[in-house]
């Protein structure tokens, strides 16, 4: 017969079916857990509304990273590797599942689980939307009620085990991931594997770009990242110019010289991918403002102008002749 815990938190009662192995895991902030749930109504029939197995896929949390379902990190602590246990939980620990179980659904199905939410927090947005998109899950919302879940524990991985998604670090861990990312993309650079190379200095950016969101842009925590940011940005740009994305480049490299207008470097990689695409005044003008922001560059930036200029006339030679034979009357019978 199973036996029915209290976990000493109000409204839970536990029901172990399996028994785990070894002791407790000792969980800390940064833990990951991967195991695979079924949530159920409290009811005659115990309805099944979501199952973690259908979707093939376990599911994974991170400790203390304020996962919507609070409840969740309670029920996962008291559980062994590899046991499975049930859990009643009252509507005082539910009110949120429905807006939960939306997110993981449109993972499922491959889309954003933020589509069309407001930035607020989520029982803000539960309020601001009389629909999930899901009859069952609306019903959940309109009337917060019990639920039963059924979890399965596979693992818990200590943060320093497992590579760590950048959402999911600390502002320290953040800061000691750049210079790794960036050593590793200069790494892959000197090998020519440009996309991989990109990608380091994507990550890096994104960890400081969002370690940027929690200071006052322009005091000196912020131009501290930012400082940091843009030789990232500008080797993410080189990375972009040799595999060709050269709007990739004009994006980046304007967003850049949107708040430095007086980086060099900047405006070169820019010249470059204008001239790239053919546009030519652009190319011209971002080439001069190199030479007079930096006239060490002077050099380079005459054999780019040479270079520029035949390739332009190059295509101009090209164009008339195309269009010569386009407009030509037509010969003799």
């Amino acid at each position: 017969m199973e036996e029915t815990y209290l976990l000493n938190v109000e409204g839970v009662k536990k029901k172990i079916l399996h028994g785990g192995q070894g002791e407790l895991p000792k969980l800390q902030d940064g833990s990951k857990i991967t195991f695979h749930f079924q949530t159920l109504k409290d009811d005659f029939e115990r309805t099944v509304i979501d199952d973690s197995r259908e979707a093939g896929i376990p599911m994974e949390i991170i400790m203390g990273k304020m996962f919507k379902l609070e409840i969740w990190e309670t029920l996962l602590s008291s559980m062994r590797v590899g046991e499975v246990a049930e859990f009643w939980c009252d509507a005082i620990h539910t009110g949120m599942y429905a807006l939960v179980s939306r997110g993981m659904r449109r993972i499922a199905e491959g889309r954003d689980p933020l589509e069309g939410q407001k930035h607020r927090c989520g029982m803000g947005n539960m309020f601001d939307y009389h629909s999930t998109g899901y009859d069952d899950l609306d019903e959940l919302q309109q009337t917060p009620q019990p639920l039963i879940f059924i979890m399965e524990l596979f693992r818990v991985e200590e943060p320093s085990a497992y590579k760590r998604d950048t959402w999911a670090m600390s502002k320290e861990e953040k800061l000691a991931a750049v210079p790794v990312l960036h050593s590793e993309g200069n790494r892959l650079v000197l090998r020519k594997e440009f996309g991989q190379a990109a990608a380091k200095y994507q990550e890096a950016v994104i960890c400081l770009r969002n370690l940027q969101t929690k200071e006052k842009p322009w005091e000196d925590g912020w131009l501290k990242l930012e400082g940091l940011v843009t030789p990232l940005v500008l080797n993410y740009c080189q990375c972009q110019l040799e595999l060709g994305e050269y709007y990739e480049v004009l994006e980046h490299t304007t967003e850049l010289l949107q708040k430095h207008n007086d980086n060099a470097k900047a405006y070169f990689k820019r010249a470059k991918a204008h001239a790239a695409v053919w546009n030519e005044r652009e190319a011209r003008e971002d080439f001069l403002q190199v030479a007079h922001l930096d006239p060490s560059m002077a050099a380079a930036v005459k054999k780019e102008l040479k270079q520029l200029g035949e390739r332009m006339r190059k295509k101009h030679v090209e164009d008339r002749k195309r269009y010569q034979g386009l407009f030509q009357p037509p010969s003799g019978p």
